[in-house]
């Protein structure tokens, strides 16, 4: 498993310098828990106690969001409260389109992949997760579930940040 998440790092790193970072990073090397902020495109983490709302996203076997559209003013720092209310995995991933796009054919080719990043979070089923971000940048984002399938089935929303 282990070689299986080096060598999908590898590809990762490879693949674009915004690639989406998987691997043996928080998973048993003493990093687990924190927070590491890098500035995306789409914003930054951030902290729960600068969470000026929360906004809670609900996930379901019918392969959507509840809300699927999501309106943030730019430097605003948001709570997502996901709740999984299916029967299988589901996720929540902050990106663009294209990063989105790129990440879900990998999960296609690397479907036990798991996600360490804050603007990632798996959902068990009936259980509930949580991302909290800074949208520091204005802009036409997009939230996807990248399990296999259910991308392409339609679970993805999106997020409009207002310029200051």
């Amino acid at each position: 498993m282990r070689r299986l998440h080096t060598i999908a790092a590898i590809l990762l790193s490879a693949a674009s310098a915004g690639a989406f970072a998987h691997g043996g990073a928080g998973h048993g090397d003493g990093t687990a828990g924190v927070v590491i902020k890098e500035q995306k495109p789409w914003g930054i983490a951030g902290e729960a106690a600068d969470a000026v709302r929360t906004v809670e996203v609900g996930m379901s076997d019918a392969m959507r969001f509840t809300p699927a559209r999501i309106r943030v003013r730019q430097g605003e720092t948001l709570r997502f409260r996901l709740k999984n209310d299916g029967a299988v995995m589901h996720e929540m991933v902050i990106g663009t389109a294209d990063t989105l796009a790129e990440h879900a054919a990998l999960m296609k080719r690397f479907p036990n992949m798991e996600h360490d990043e804050p603007y990632m979070a798996h959902v068990a089923p009936g259980t509930q997760g949580e991302i909290v971000w800074t949208f520091n940048r204005a802009g036409d984002f997009d939230f996807a579930c990248l399990i296999p399938g259910h991308y392409d089935a339609g679970m993805i929303g999106k997020i409009e940040v207002a310029a200051e």
